[in-house]
């Protein structure tokens, strides 16, 4: 595909998860937390993240669907939930990409229910500019990206790319 941009490189995703995962580090020192990774998109940064976290943790993972060939359902689906109890638990919902924030409001109302102690959200992308309201807001933030379809590094083009290491876009 020759119209492709790189939006974010390498090393600059290398060098903010770790600046994330240090945040973490100040913020969960001493505590055993479960984080929970988003499937599919946030597998590859959830990944990365892990390897500089130096508390205790353990993963869980959920995948949740709102898209279908790269435009939004309007319609959010749980297709796996975690398998363990969470109740009176840190968790740290780890996310690659948060835009209306309608995914995470589903995930915080699913959560919540099962009683932790508390929720944090960690993303890598962040695309505020489409935000609805009453929905959440990231706790931990990668980037702040423009209003574009992206795509690498985990995130998708119609089932594709996620294997690019750099997060890309198509040319405008």
């Amino acid at each position: 595909m020759e119209n492709i941009v790189e939006m974010i490189s390498q090393k600059e995703l290398a060098d903010r998860v770790q600046e994330l995962a240090g945040e973490l580090n100040d913020d969960y020192e001493g505590r055993q937390v479960v984080l929970i990774c988003l499937l599919k998109g946030a597998a590859m940064f959830m990944a990365d993240l892990m390897r500089h976290i130096t508390f205790d943790i353990t993963t869980e993972y959920m995948e949740i669907a709102s898209y279908s060939s790269n435009e939004p359902t309007g319609k959010i689906q749980l297709i796996k939930d975690i398998g363990s109890d969470i109740a009176g638990r840190d968790v740290i919902v780890i996310e690659d990409i948060i835009d209306t924030g309608g995914t995470l409001k589903f995930v915080d109302d699913h959560l919540t229910a099962k009683n932790p102690a508390s929720v944090a959200y960690c993303v890598l992308l962040d695309n505020p500019v489409r935000r609805q309201d009453g929905c959440l807001n990231p706790d931990y933030t990668g980037f702040t990206i423009p209003n574009r379809y992206v795509f690498g590094y985990g995130l998708d083009h119609d089932g594709n790319l996620r294997n690019l290491p750099y997060v890309a876009a198509l040319t405008v």
